[in-house]
């Protein structure tokens, strides 16, 4: 009976945290500092979004599907992830980056403002 309990407490615990992760980590777009993005381009397969983030300005908590950054402009940014430390990420203007899925948080450590473009790949369904 108390192993029914220990199990029925724990499987509630982590539903319970799947939803509060889910509504914790917003679309980017969506969380975004106004004016900041402009979605280019959003079909069943990809989603590009130009991203301007002025030095010292950070996002809120939020996520992407895998993704490909193009860096516009030499840039320095911070990102959290949850549960781990803060990484810096320096890119250089016409670099390309594969980013894999992530819920994080993203600020603008560097003196000047960075200029991106995100491709965000949609998964696929087959039909």
């Amino acid at each position: 009976m108390r192993t029914n309990k220990i199990i029925s407490a724990s499987l509630f615990i982590g539903i319970l945290l799947t939803f509060s992760t889910a509504t914790y980590a917003q679309d980017f777009v969506k969380v975004a500092a106004q004016g900041t993005t402009k979605v280019l381009l959003d079909n069943d397969q990809v989603r590009v979004i130009q991203v301007e983030t002025a030095p010292g300005q950070e996002t809120s908590w939020h996520s992407h599907p895998n993704y490909v950054m193009y860096a516009l402009t030499d840039g320095k940014l911070e990102t959290t992830e949850k549960g781990k430390p803060a990484t810096v990420l320096n890119f250089k203007a016409g670099e390309a980056l594969f980013m894999p899925a992530v819920t994080h948080m993203a600020k603008n450590v560097g003196t000047t403002t960075v200029k991106l473009v995100l491709t965000e790949l949609k998964p696929t369904i087959k039909k």
